[in-house]
């Protein structure tokens, strides 16, 4: 067997070689079954001579062969030495001084490191809970009234524009008497007291009646998007063209059969309600929850990190920050220069989180199970019109049933965690949990 030397913590080497008798003889073969196909000028189809096809293609045949082999024989020997390895090891040429006619080379490489688990019951952690209440269902249900809201002109007595009302309206912005790009429009529509415009511009609307027009100085924040009015004063003039005030449909029959309640029954539009809310909010507290029981384990576990596969996660991370800046527009994203240290951090994290789970889940079983991935892709289907669809998309492609079963796994962990520490619960509102997320 080979001898596995250790240069650091996770640092190893070892010696190939390949004897070149070998090496000759797979050399030879790929080139004959080369010849076969090989188009060279002046020899037809399966005649051109060993003597020609070793000049013409033996140097990139032999360098494919060599990588092969040497290959072949490393993973052999680390396997016999039941050495895990991390990433890719560098080859380098290595003297034969044995007299032996074989091709050598020093291969070093890293190793997986051992994880040694740390005590999970010297933990305080927090558990958040919460539950879907009536007021949640109201909230929700004037939500979708707002969503099909009409609107009808204020009349005369009632015109002032206030809060929640739909302006349209004419302006025009000016710095020292000269319009400026983008500070000028006709027909113009927003919600006051969304905060769409500006607090002065929205403070200017506030009371007027249709037909009103009014002058006012606006100053833009220093960061505004627009630079040249960014930190100036300018002076507009609004003219408002309609006051329309929102009008909500009745929480009636026909309200609950527009969002999909055939018969019309208001209670079972509640119900539905509920239980998507309900899915909604146990998908929040088991990301928030899992979140708190990973950072646990990072607090109670220290392990040693594989640089190749670090920086094997930074590069990833790169690829993403590249792709995520070429979805929004910027130009020639993928050639962008990025700082690896920007992601060395999260990718060091990421790793180390990796390795402990990995190590948690092998000593504790807690692999997801079929009817745990059965269960959480029936749950995920559940809020579509048609589950069993959305069901055998998901069993349709391994991918993505491997994505479920790593949530799983997640979930597992988390659950485990808990369950392993001082855990007390933290009840919250449902809309505490649904604004933190």
């Amino acid at each position: 067997m080979t001898a596995v030397e250790t240069l650091d913590k996770l640092q190893r080497r070892i010696t190939v070689s390949v004897p070149k008798a070998e090496l000759h003889s797979e050399v030879l073969a790929r080139l004959k079954n080369l010849a076969r196909t090989a188009r060279v000028s002046g020899f037809r189809p399966g005649k051109v001579p060993l003597s020609v096809m070793e000049k013409r293609y033996g140097p990139s045949v032999e360098a494919e062969v060599l990588q092969d082999k040497v290959g072949n024989v490393f993973y052999e020997a680390v396997n016999a030495a039941h050495v895990r390895v991390a990433g890719l090891p560098a080859f380098t040429p290595h003297e034969v001084t044995d007299g032996a006619d074989a091709i050598a080379f020093d291969a070093v490489f890293e190793v997986y490191p051992d994880v040694v688990l740390g005590d999970l019951s010297t933990l305080e952690l927090e558990r958040i809970t919460s539950s879907v209440d009536d007021a949640a269902i109201d909230k929700t249900l004037e939500i979708l009234r707002k969503q099909r809201r009409t609107w009808v002109p204020r009349d005369a007595a009632d015109g002032e524009a206030r809060d929640g009302d739909r302006l349209t309206v004419n302006f025009i912005g000016k710095l020292d008497d000269v319009a400026f790009p983008g500070g000028s429009a006709d027909g113009f529509e927003f919600e006051l007291g969304e905060g769409r415009m500006l607090p002065e511009f929205e403070t200017a609307a506030r009371g007027q009646k249709a037909g009103a027009t009014v002058n006012f100085d606006l100053h833009f924040p220093e960061d505004y998007q627009g630079r040249e009015v960014a930190g100036k004063t300018a002076q507009f003039s609004l003219t408002v063209l309609k006051v329309e005030a929102p009008r909500l449909p009745e929480l009636d029959a026909d309200f609950a059969k527009a969002l999909g309640i055939a018969d019309g029954d208001m209670q079972k539009l509640r119900d539905d309600i509920r239980k998507n809310l309900e899915r909604e909010i146990a998908s929040r507290l088991a990301a928030r929850n899992k979140q708190a029981a990973m950072e646990a384990l990072l607090k109670v576990n220290s392990v040693d990190l594989p640089s190749s596969i670090v920086n094997s996660e930074i590069e990833q991370l790169m690829a993403s920050a590249r792709r995520d800046l070429q979805s929004r527009g910027v130009k020639d994203a993928d050639k962008l220069p990025l700082s690896a240290d920007l992601f060395r951090e999260q990718a060091e994290r990421r790793v180390r989180l990796g390795l402990i789970v990995a190590e948690l889940v092998k000593q504790n079983e807690l692999h997801a199970k079929p009817e745990q991935v059965r269960a959480h892709v029936e749950s995920l289907a559940a809020s579509y019109e048609t589950p069993q669809d959305v069901i055998r998309w998901y069993y349709g492609d391994a991918q993505r049933l491997s994505e479920v079963e790593s949530l799983v796994i997640e979930n597992n962990v988390a659950d485990f965690v808990f369950a392993q520490a001082k855990t007390t619960d933290k009840a919250l509102s449902f809309d505490d949990v649904m604004q933190s997320a």
